[in-house]
């Protein structure tokens, strides 16, 4: 009942919202220079020290590098950069020719004072390893590391730069920077407004006014139906409704789910926190194996998703640091085989095996109103009744996925464009700790060399060579062929309904999330005449 009032609420909000648009005569289509964009997920901040942009392009902020579509770097605010021999230093040349929206020229100062800021703010941006920031002179900040760290270009691609002298503590709701849109106006849980940009030294942007409205998805469908809003987000459920004027795209993603597996058995532990950890059903690797070989992904992808869906095999398909040996095969037979050769025997006919007298039956816990999560989850769970687990799917508040984590399945989202989240997903310290990452207990020696390898690697090809290697090095590893504290099932295609006529431009991959990953490109978009 609970859920239908959620809906409800949010159909209400959106006619709402309908009717405010429509009397401020914003009706989308009546302007080609500008969009109305609906996304579900409102950012805390548009700050980029406190993670505005974190993994995207922040679009208000200009940054050192950014991602190409193809997921490399280039140049944007720097024209160039240095790194010595041993790793430890950065030297960035910036360009002369970046200005503030306040008209005050970007300089390295600017720079300097950004990476130091999000470092003390100890938020998503994740600068631990950088010792310093220093200005040099006006066009040159030099960067001086802890150990060599090859994710550095990658964190710099989303730290978007602000301004020393304008910087206060409301900057998040009211941001000045020189990337190629200005912010405008921002009304809580409705919208938020930005405008090209028209000096921005990258070339003034085509679409020149953006409105970014944050709705439910049944809200975004109806504004789609009419015809008030040019882009929105949809999901798997809703990306076959045909809507006249308007088409979907499907965009590829490495937005994943799958279930975390407690690695460790119940002996009466529990976190800082209070929480249990351990899982005596989960422990037993063949328990794990059998599970990942057991899910036909595709079926559950072309099914549950409508076909809006990939099969998944690991927290960074299709990356360039991706190892592509980590895909299996559905295998039912060897799944049974797995159970069977470590004594897993249906000894009383209920259709579950057992060892010991301890039955293969276990909870897996999803955040109750995601439909995504738990359809997915039981679509997996009835598929792997078939060898003879049972896997009770339950939706719970966060708050209490928060407590049962360590001790049961979750369904999980993850899925970033940059490699750190390997790093975060598997490393021996992070385990059992409160923040999501690896709540099953994951620790291997093994598995921290090759992530410090990598972590400390001078060249992106050393660095990816490491990163494969955490996967499976053709003896272990974290993917489903290894130790697989993880059952990757599907990562999801981002549909959205994109007004016809307009180009959102080659959008690169996405990572997790409805909503920023969309817009990071936004200078590309253009009204086809």
């Amino acid at each position: 009942m609970q859920v239908n009032i959620k809906k409800i609420l949010a159909l209400l909000l959106a006619v709402l919202m309908l009717f405010s648009m429509a009397a401020c005569g914003n009706d989308a289509a009546d302007s080609k220079d500008s969009v109305v964009i609906a996304i579900g997920s409102e950012p805390e901040t548009l700050d980029p020290t406190k993670g505005w942009g974190h993994g995207n392009s922040p679009i208000v902020q200009s940054t050192l590098v950014r991602y190409t579509s193809d997921l490399t770097f280039e140049n944007d605010l720097a024209v160039g950069y240095k790194l010595s021999d041993d790793g430890l230093t950065c030297t960035f040349t910036i360009r002369e020719d970046a200005f503030f929206t306040d008209g005050e020229k970007v300089t390295a100062a600017d720079v300097a004072f950004t990476l130091e800021t999000a470092k003390a703010a100890q938020g998503s941006v994740d600068l631990t390893y950088m010792e310093s920031a220093v200005a040099r002179d006006d066009t040159t900040v030099v960067i001086t590391l802890s150990k060599p760290t090859s994710i550095f270009l990658n964190t710099l691609a989303s730290v978007g730069i602000v301004p020393k002298h304008a910087y206060s503590e409301d900057y998040g709701t009211n941001p000045i920077g020189s990337g190629p849109y200005k912010f405008v106006e921002w009304k809580a849980q409705e919208q938020i407004i930005f405008t090209a940009n028209e000096d921005y030294y990258g070339g003034a942007p085509v679409i020149k006014k953006v409105t970014v409205v944050f709705m439910s998805e049944d809200a975004a469908l109806a504004a789609v139906r009419a015809g008030k809003v040019d882009v929105a987000y949809s999901s798997a459920a809703l990306g076959t409704t045909e809507v006249d004027g308007y088409h979907v795209e499907a965009v590829a993603s490495a937005d994943n789910r799958g279930f975390t597996l407690p690695v460790l058995p119940n002996e009466g532990r529990t976190t800082e926190s209070g929480a249990p950890i351990g899982n005596d059903v989960t422990c037993n690797i063949e328990i794990r194996q059998a599970i990942a070989y057991a899910i036909d992904r595709k079926q559950v992808a072309d099914v549950v998703l409508n076909g809006f869906g990939k099969p998944a095999y690991s927290e960074n398909d299709g990356m360039p640091w991706n190892n592509p040996e980590v895909v299996i095969e559905t295998d039912m037979e060897y799944a049974k085989k797995l159970l069977a050769d470590a004594g897993w025997i249906d000894t009383d006919g209920d259709g579950i095996v057992e060892k010991d007298g301890l039955k293969a039956e276990f909870a897996c816990v999803y955040p109750s109103g995601d439909s995504v999560r738990q359809a997915v989850a039981m679509a997996a769970a009835e598929q792997v009744k078939e060898i003879g687990i049972r896997i009770n799917v339950e939706g719970i508040s966060w708050d209490e996925i928060m407590r049962r984590m360590f001790s049961e399945a979750v369904m999980m989202g993850w899925g970033s464009a940059i490699p750190n989240e390997t790093y975060y997903l598997y490393r021996s310290e992070g385990a059992l700790l409160d923040d999501f990452y690896n709540p099953e207990g994951y620790t291997s020696n093994v598995t921290d060399g090759y992530l410090n390898a990598a972590m400390e690697a001078l060249t992106v090809s050393e660095a990816n060579e490491n990163w494969r290697k955490v996967q499976w090095d053709g003896t272990t590893g974290t993917s489903m062929r290894g130790e697989c504290p993880w059952v990757w099932i599907v990562n999801l295609d981002h549909v959205t309904y994109v007004r016809d006529g307009l180009s959102i431009g080659e959008q690169p991959i996405h990572g997790h999330g409805h909503g920023l990953p969309l817009i990071q490109n936004l200078h590309e978009w253009r009204w086809n005449e």
